[in-house]
């Protein structure tokens, strides 16, 4: 038997198949499975694209489009071009990860030229740039996934590395060097991250591996049209952030890509540094009504039925949304990082079952509150209204019973005024807008005749739309319920009530989506362009800044990630003349008063604490600039940062005269971080209902309409 001895070579053979010997014995006694190295080139997978014919003639349409038609009407000169400059890199590379300092200093050339190619047609700057992105973001995934095949037991997580968690101003990388250590930091993060979520070693290789084999394909599979769209987009997304141009492909799917909807589970979509992340859920949809995913949430896989999850970071988010859609009546599971989470590791996964969205489980619902003070009952009705909607097929076939937001709210208004209730919440949370008609005819059910909005185009013309009925169906006491996701016709209408000092607006800074786009055809695709703005009948603008309430509730959404305000190229706050309206009340003395008496009753409310607390931690999570890299550090703060979430939550629950949870485990189980369980029972729908977060803003907004009420009796009321 051999011994591995110097006589088990004698036989002459080539040095190459010598050396592969060497490895052989090596692997032999080495502790490792025995295993070939794979080694990964970027070679096989970077195919440069060059632009088809007809993108120079398309590239030259658009933008003279943009410059004579937008409702920014900027030149496309020098200064636009710098910006179309920053904007391109910014999306290709958003974390400076991938481009080196000596390839941006070879860019710069480019930077005052994107006006002059634009003027010509030329697209042989942005398709170098496209493509050398292309070859150094293969080189990145190449890279780690060699660490991860060969070198997966040499990295070393006891070392007092950090990393810093947002890039966006950080420098490019020096040189290859300092991109492998950053190459090596990042994949150090994310091992850390999945052994906090408990996967061992092997699971994390094959996973990680997995993940970024994914990424490199779907490198090979990008074509010139994604080039191209990405490119003209840097140009249109210079104007403002909801202006952009659908490919050919896109426009195909319009629902998905033009509103970012995704058929089957209701929510609108759109891709983010490698993410697919929710921008907002589709009113009355089968996700909204599910109530598990939220905007803001990145979903990082998706199942369907039982089958396994596959891993979708880095996927094109038009391949994402093929996995989630479907039949009507089946399930996809998705796996997601919360949109509050201050773990990206503590993923959850939870199921949706496919329907289609019906106009009627959009409609406005009404519910009573009874609030009970010194023994006298009080009712507060409340009419959640998801969206501004209207059927306009059966409007316009002239149907007698066709449905819309306002019929459908002076019906329930009707039925709350015979149920003598002594006030009215509106509850426009979580609303994206909808039908302006619509949000012009309701705020007339609040009001005498009288403008609602104004409307202002790129030539400076401004239009009034009026509410020319004189009846009032509701003249009792009114709130209006809002949050960050509450946009368009929604602050429309918020700003109205709020002008005419008709109600109290009670909640968060709305979202601020206070402009007007359309479509325009091109010869391959189209152009959503923006074309006009939306301002009160005070003169201010709802955009950018949206309507600030009059009192605030902890803020549930991050403005910096939620918003207007967090979009680049947003189109500013302004104002115009304001219009001729009758104010009522005057109720700004009065909110001192309701505020300290908001703020005193939530010192003693468990659910209130809980949610101010809540906030308070991911708040201070989110501040960090850096993560530690040395896993032992990391463990300790997870630990900390979890038995800070269980001491808030049993906080609460001792309040509530419910038993505390043991141990984190409980906790998670009650969550259903996994997704397991399945919640059939009306009374335990009812319960978590009236247990959760937003039923406890809604309780404290009725407390609030009992002290408006309570103050205007006292005659504190002015006009």
């Amino acid at each position: 038997m051999c011994k591995f001895s110097r006589h088990c070579f004698n036989i002459k053979a080539p040095k190459s198949l010598f050396l592969s010997g060497i490895v052989f014995i090596v692997l032999l006694f080495s502790n490792s499975p025995i295993s070939f190295a794979k080694v990964y080139n970027a070679g096989e997978y970077v195919h440069p694209v060059e632009p088809a014919a007809e993108h120079a003639k398309l590239s030259f349409i658009i933008a003279k489009q943009l410059q004579f038609q937008h409702y920014r009407q900027m030149v496309l000169d020098d200064e636009l071009s710098s910006k179309v400059f920053d904007r391109f890199l910014e999306v290709l590379d958003p974390n400076r990860t991938f481009f080196l300092a000596a390839d941006i200093k070879k860019f710069e050339k480019f930077r005052y030229q994107i006006d002059n190619n634009f003027h010509r047609g030329e697209l042989e700057n942005a398709f170098n740039t496209f493509n050398l992105y292309q070859k150094r973001h293969t080189e990145r995934l190449v890279y780690t996934l060699n660490l991860l095949e060969n070198n997966y037991d040499k990295i070393d997580l006891t070392l007092n590395d950090e990393i810093t968690i947002d890039r966006e101003e950080s420098p490019w990388p020096v040189d290859k060097k300092a991109q492998n250590s950053l190459s090596r930091k990042q994949l150090k993060n994310l091992i850390i991250s999945f052994k906090l979520a408990g996967k061992d070693d092997q699971e994390i290789q094959e996973l990680l591996i997995k993940r970024y084999k994914n990424q490199l394909n779907r490198i090979k599979q990008t074509n010139k049209e994604d080039a191209f769209r990405i490119y003209m987009n840097a140009l249109a997304e210079s104007y403002d952030p909801h202006t952009q141009y659908f490919s050919p492909r896109i426009s195909e799917n319009f629902d998905i890509q033009m509103s970012l909807s995704l058929e089957g589970i209701g929510a609108m979509l759109q891709a983010e540094d490698g993410y697919t992340k929710v921008k907002r859920l589709v009113p009355a949809g089968p996700a909204e009504k599910a109530g598990q995913l939220k905007a803001g949430d990145r979903i990082v896989g998706v199942g369907q039925g039982k089958e396994k999850i596959v891993d979708v970071i880095g996927w094109r988010l038009d391949d994402v949304v093929q996995l989630i859609r479907g039949k009507k009546g089946t399930i996809v599971r998705l796996e997601l990082i919360p949109q509050n989470s201050t773990d990206e590791h503590k993923t959850r996964i939870i199921q949706i079952v496919r329907n289609t969205v019906k106009l009627e489980e959009q409609a406005a619902k009404k519910e009573i509150i009874n609030i009970t003070r010194m023994g006298k009952e009080q009712k507060i009705g409340v009419i959640d209204i998801p969206a501004f909607y209207i059927d306009f097929k059966a409007a316009q076939s002239g149907k007698p019973d066709y449905r819309s937001t306002t019929r459908d709210v002076k019906k329930l208004l009707e039925e709350l005024n015979k149920e003598n209730i002594d006030g009215l919440i509106i509850d426009l949370r979580n609303n994206g807008g909808g039908s302006l008609q619509e949000v012009n005819t309701l705020v007339g059910l609040f009001i005498k005749s009288g403008p609602t909005v104004q409307i202002k185009d790129a030539k400076g013309r401004i239009a009034e739309l009026t509410d020319d009925s004189n009846k009032v169906v509701y003249s009792g006491p009114l709130a209006v319920l809002v949050n960050r996701l509450s946009a368009s016709a929604s602050e429309i209408f918020a700003g109205a009530i709020q002008d005419y000092n008709r109600g109290l607006i009670i909640g968060n800074q709305t979202f601020g989506k206070g402009t007007v786009q359309a479509l325009q055809k091109l010869d391959q695709g189209q152009i959503k362009l923006t074309h006009a703005k939306f301002y009160r009948v005070s003169g201010g603008s709802t955009q950018n800044l949206g309507v600030i309430p009059d009192l605030t509730f902890p803020a549930l959404y991050d403005k910096e990630d939620i918003g207007e305000s967090s979009l680049p190229e947003a189109l500013p706050w302004d104002q115009v003349k304001k219009v001729d309206y009758q104010m009522l009340l005057e109720l700004q003395p009065l909110f001192p008063l309701l505020k300290k008496q908001h703020e005193q009753r939530v010192i003693s409310n468990p659910d209130f604490r809980y949610i101010q607390e809540t906030v308070a931690r991911i708040d201070k999570q989110k501040s960090k600039k850096v993560l530690s890299l040395n896993y032992d550090k990391r463990f300790k703060e997870y630990q900390e940062s979890r038995q800070e979430q269980l001491d808030i939550e049993n906080r609460r629950r001792i309040a509530k005269g419910e038993e505390p949870f043991k141990n984190i485990k409980e906790l998670d189980d009650e969550e259903d971080v996994l997704g397991l369980n399945e919640h059939d029972d009306e009374e335990d729908d009812k319960e978590d209902k009236e247990g959760s977060d937003s039923y406890t803003l809604l309780k404290e907004s009725a407390n609030i309409l009992v002290d408006f009420i309570d103050l205007k009796q006292s005659n504190i009321v002015h006009k």
